[in-house]
């Protein structure tokens, strides 16, 4: 497998290397952003269309920026033997804004065009392009004194992961209303989101330059703190506004049976979402 195999130049990479840690933060983070993103995503669809901008946009962010954050939380469990990996800066910042942008292409795209056959499998398209391109620009920034070689049919297949994860994330914002539902898809779309990473991974051959001199770049330490400060505490921030919306209470309140209004005074009339 390509994340245990050596390279004619002796370079064992390994993916694992704190062991279930890293893999277990990654999930945590995917299926957070997932979450977020799938509520948003109905969230908006529950307004008028003139009103939905605003909503598509937290759902691209969260979902864009859970995918990144997931990924370098992955990588820094990544090592290959007796190299040093430091990270551009620069690409690995343009990676979350790729997949923020091509993320929100996909979310825009549904979010305005319907549950149609047509406008889910080319957001779905679109969205796991997004995944995928920001998983492989994560990678470019990676800096060593060897080269990345990669098997293109493994390659192939973490590209069909990520559009079909793509795709079942735009099929459950669009039909899934129900908190603990939603809870529930998030799950799955962790497990895809992850699994397409680390079939990514296992393409991966790594070969050293020999005598070369070690690349500029910065460790991956000092990467680690960006994306632990920053996008996770927007994802935070995502959260908890999400969770200040009445939306929140009110669908709770469906989802166990209690009508809204119910023992506040309020008259309200209540109809269920669609299932």
């Amino acid at each position: 497998m390509g994340m245990m195999m050596q390279s004619a130049a002796g370079v064992p990479v390994d993916g694992f290397s704190y062991g279930l840690i890293t893999p277990i933060a990654a999930y945590v983070v995917a299926c957070l952003g997932s979450a977020l993103g799938l509520r948003c995503t109905a969230r908006a669809l529950s307004l008028k269309r003139s009103e939905r901008a605003g909503w598509l946009f937290l759902g691209s962010l969260a979902i864009g920026t859970g995918i990144f954050t997931m990924h370098f939380l992955a990588m820094m469990g990544f090592t290959a033997r007796n190299i040093e990996i430091q990270y551009d800066l620069l690409l690995t910042f343009a990676s979350l804004g790729v997949a923020v942008l091509v993320v929100g292409v996909g979310i825009f795209l549904v979010g305005y065009k319907g549950r149609t056959t047509a406008a889910l499998l080319s957001g779905g398209v679109i969205t796991g392009l997004g995944v995928a391109a920001m998983h492989y620009l994560g990678m470019a920034s990676m800096r060593m004194p060897g080269s990345i070689e990669y098997d293109v049919k493994i390659v192939l297949l973490s590209i069909g992961i990520a559009v079909f994860a793509a795709t079942a994330a735009l099929w459950f914002a669009m039909s899934v209303r129900l908190v603990s539902a939603a809870i529930g898809a998030a799950l799955i779309m962790g497990v895809a989101v992850s699994g397409m990473h680390y079939t990514a991974m296992e393409a991966v051959a790594v070969h050293v330059h020999s005598g070369a001199a070690q690349q500029g770049g910065t460790s991956a330490i000092s990467t680690l703190t960006p994306i632990l400060i920053g996008p996770v505490l927007l994802l935070l921030f995502v959260g908890l506004f999400v969770s200040l919306d009445p939306m929140m209470e009110r669908d709770g309140k469906r989802e166990w049976g209690t009508r809204p209004g119910e023992g506040s005074g309020e008259k309200l009339e209540w109809t269920p979402f669609e299932r």
